[in-house]
């Protein structure tokens, strides 16, 4: 078990990352350069807060979100590996997986022009073998710059092949949520989770009134939040992924969770990375993929 003095020892850099316990007493790195800051935690290599230069946060985090070891994090960019949602054969294993809610290892921390960066690594182990019989590496690294961008590949070490969904789960910081539209999906087809998975087309662009879970298919494009309440817009690049999801509570459900408060989902939206439902990810032997997202944040 590594603590904060240990981290430091090893990773810190000076005037750009530092190793801390918060205020819950779990494991953060903090990272702080001319253009922002972020923090991320070790459990799960959950991304927990961005706020550039200048902007109100990017990345939303629940103040009642609690750090439980083998527990999700309300907020932030939890990560969904090895499956996204529910477990396709088994509804009593965790949904979208167990690598949001577990420790990763800091493989290293670097200092880029006009950026930091910070790289975690997770392997399965015997415990979590028991019900995903393979063996695999993951890493995510996270660089912080004038965009934010979080690249996460998964490495086949076993003998067999194995199919993975993932999805990079960001919930984005918004002013007002029914002043928030999103760009790019317009004209796609998707699966809506709130009514029993029935497909439909996207007609203009998302916007929300009311409990929304969708994942959207064959969109490989990138992706735009239009805030008009704190007047920015929030670029979303992706690249390993074909599908998306857009997802919002609403009041009785967001309620419902205990940790993400009466009010929570007016300033969140999550607008996810994903290989999801038919967008699949099959890895044979030695094989490795990535998935990545870049934000970056524009004001109008």
């Amino acid at each position: 078990m590594c603590d904060s003095k240990t981290l430091n020892e090893k990773f810190s850099i000076p005037g750009l990352i530092e190793f801390v316990e918060n205020a819950q007493g779990a494991l953060v790195a903090r990272v702080e350069t001319p253009q922002g800051t972020m923090e991320v935690a070790r459990q799960g290599a959950q991304l927990l807060f961005w706020t550039p230069k200048d902007q109100a946060p990017v990345v939303w985090m629940s103040p009642l979100a609690q750090f439980k070891r083998g527990k999700s994090l309300r907020g932030g960019s939890p990560v969904c590996w090895p499956w996204f949602g529910p477990h396709p054969e088994n509804n009593s294993l965790p949904g979208h997986g167990f690598a949001r809610n577990l420790e990763w290892r800091v493989l290293e921390t670097s200092r880029l022009k006009d950026a930091a960066r910070i790289t975690m690594i997770f392997e399965p182990g015997e415990e979590q073998q028991k019900d995903w019989p393979h063996q695999a590496e993951l890493t995510l690294s996270i660089t912080m710059g004038e965009a934010l961008e979080m690249v996460l590949t998964t490495r086949n070490q076993g003998e067999t092949a194995f199919t993975i969904t993932q999805a990079l789960h960001t919930y984005f910081h918004v002013g007002d949520i029914a002043r928030v539209r999103v760009e790019g999906l317009e004209g796609k087809e998707y699966i809506d989770k709130v009514a029993e998975e029935a497909c439909h087309l996207q007609k203009g662009p998302v916007t929300i009134d009311s409990e929304v879970d969708r994942i959207y298919l064959d969109c490989p494009g990138d992706l735009v939040i239009v805030d008009d309440a704190l007047k920015r817009r929030i670029h979303i690049a992706r690249q390993g992924s074909n599908s998306a999801v857009v997802w919002n509570p609403w009041a009785e459900k967001g309620a419902a969770f205990g940790d993400m408060g009466d009010d929570g989902y007016r300033n969140m939206l999550c607008v996810e990375t994903t290989n999801a439902a038919k967008d699949t990810v099959t890895l044979n032997p030695g094989e490795s993929f990535t998935q990545v997202s870049r934000y970056m944040v524009e004001s109008f």
